[in-house]
């Protein structure tokens, strides 16, 4: 995909940014080589590829989520600006 000089102007009014006209050439370019990959990548087959949530195929070491400093309530709460009956209190924001 080739973006021409008004294609450039269009995205850079949209996304709000001042381009100056001597680099329009250049983002035209970047920008068409981007949406290439975009486009060739879009065309590779995946329907036999299992996705993943990480690139390296090995398990994640977790730690136990486990309560570490728990029973701070009441210390906490002395130090707030306004506490009734163990809830904080704040002030209200929405009529």
């Amino acid at each position: 995909m080739s973006l021409q000089k008004e294609d450039i102007e269009k995205i850079a009014h949209l996304a709000r940014l001042a381009i100056d006209e001597t680099d329009i050439p250049d983002y035209a370019r970047n920008l068409s080589n981007i949406l290439d990959l975009v486009e060739r990548m879009s065309a590779v087959d995946t329907d036999a590829v299992t996705p993943m949530a990480h690139p390296l195929d090995m398990p994640q070491r977790l730690r136990a989520d486990e309560v570490s400093e728990g029973g701070q309530r009441e210390r906490f709460q002395q130090i707030a600006p306004q506490v009734e009956n163990g809830l904080y209190l704040v002030p209200q924001v929405i009529e």
